[in-house]
């Protein structure tokens, strides 16, 4: 695994690297989202249990308030990394990286992308998108 993972929209990775991948992603994603939420001081431990509902509902609408404009940009941060590995894990299936918009489609989306990009094995030797990333 290499930088080109998370910049390239070319080529094509196998299942180990599509994992290991996502596992990186998501480490830097929470390490980004703790150190904004820790700048923004927002934060669900200020908001007091035994208050009311409504209380609650309050301090917590204050606390997420100024996250918006920070989440949006840690959003698009890792849009392209996961896109482009999206992306590869395709190629490897012999699909375009088009095929990343089922993830929209409300829980069959996710769920076929997880079956195809995570449990299925790439088309053996090459395809249009490059060699077969396992061949040995």
């Amino acid at each position: 695994m290499n930088l080109q993972t998370f910049t390239s929209f070319t080529g094509r990775i196998p299942r180990k690297t599509f994992w290991l991948a996502l596992i990186v992603l998501m480490v830097i994603s929470w390490i980004l989202q703790i150190i904004l939420f820790s700048i923004f001081g927002a934060g669900m431990m200020t908001i007091d249990p035994n208050a009311t509902p409504e209380a609650q509902a309050m301090a917590a609408e204050q606390a997420m308030s100024g996250l918006g404009i920070p989440l949006v940009i840690l959003i698009l941060i890792t849009l392209w990394p996961s896109l482009a590995i999206y992306t590869k894990r395709w190629h490897d299936r012999d699909k375009s990286g088009w095929w990343s918009l089922i993830g929209l489609v409300p829980v069959i989306g996710g769920i076929w992308m997880l079956i195809e990009l995570g449990f299925l094995r790439g088309t053996e030797g090459p395809n249009r998108f490059g060699p077969d990333p396992i061949a040995d």
